[in-house]
């Protein structure tokens, strides 16, 4: 059963919903939920050991909408906060993603990013928003860019890293009806970033999840329920 499950998973460009594989596998829900999320949790483990380096496009982003009478904008309680990132080649294509969960948009909390996911040499192109200046806490450059009411058509630095998140988000929306990305964003996203980050070799993409899933240390039920951030 986990042959076809990694298959299928690793497959699957846009992602595969937990109802997709019960479908396909023919087992019950629970069955294919455990069995999608384990294989996540080792994409996310995998892609915890990525450091981008060169020129870097970061962008702050959110999953979910607000809520109906509740608080708008950024500080809406059914918003998640994440960090989009691309590494882009000397002929500006993309490399490599990364999507981060975070506590929110912070200085602190976007120097810790940094700290475990940038090499110290980058470059980060990012919009105006002063959090970002925390990249230069591990020895980043960084190169900010007011936004404005331009309109991204009208911010070529930013293509990539509007592209990609842009896609991400329309994956999930097609892939997925419904997911609870407050407790469970990281997972998704981990999933969404190691599939980009694999896409140069797409008949690879079984077999290197195959790998990842028995490298990957122990991951129970209790512990692959817990929020995606806290320590199993």
């Amino acid at each position: 059963m986990w042959f076809p499950a990694i298959y299928l998973i690793g497959e699957a460009k846009t992602g595969l919903s937990a109802l997709a594989l019960k479908r396909d596998l023919g087992v019950s829900y629970p069955t294919a939920w455990l069995i999608h999320h384990k294989l996540m949790q080792a994409m996310v483990e995998r892609e915890s050991a990525t450091v981008l380096c060169g020129t870097v496009q970061v962008d702050d982003a959110y999953l979910g909408g607000e809520l109906a009478g509740g608080t708008v904008g950024r500080g809406s309680e059914n918003k998640v906060p994440f960090i989009g990132a691309v590494s882009l080649n000397d002929q500006g294509h993309p490399l490599r993603a990364k999507f981060t969960r975070l506590p929110g948009f912070t200085r602190s909390a976007i120097a810790d990013w940094a700290g475990a996911n940038l090499a110290p040499t980058s470059t980060v192109v990012s919009d105006g928003l002063a959090c970002f200046a925390g990249v230069t806490d591990i020895g980043c450059t960084h190169q900010p860019t007011v936004v404005g009411a331009r309109k991204p058509k009208d911010l070529p630095m930013f293509h990539w890293v509007n592209t990609v998140p842009g896609n991400l988000k329309t994956s999930f929306s097609g892939a997925y009806h419904r997911f609870d990305f407050g407790k469970y964003a990281e997972r998704y996203l981990g999933a969404i970033a190691d599939r980009f980050n694999r896409r140069f070799d797409l008949q690879a993409l079984p077999t290197r999840l195959l790998v990842a899933a028995v490298t990957c240390a122990p991951r129970p039920e209790p512990c692959i329920r817990r929020v995606a951030e806290l320590p199993c």
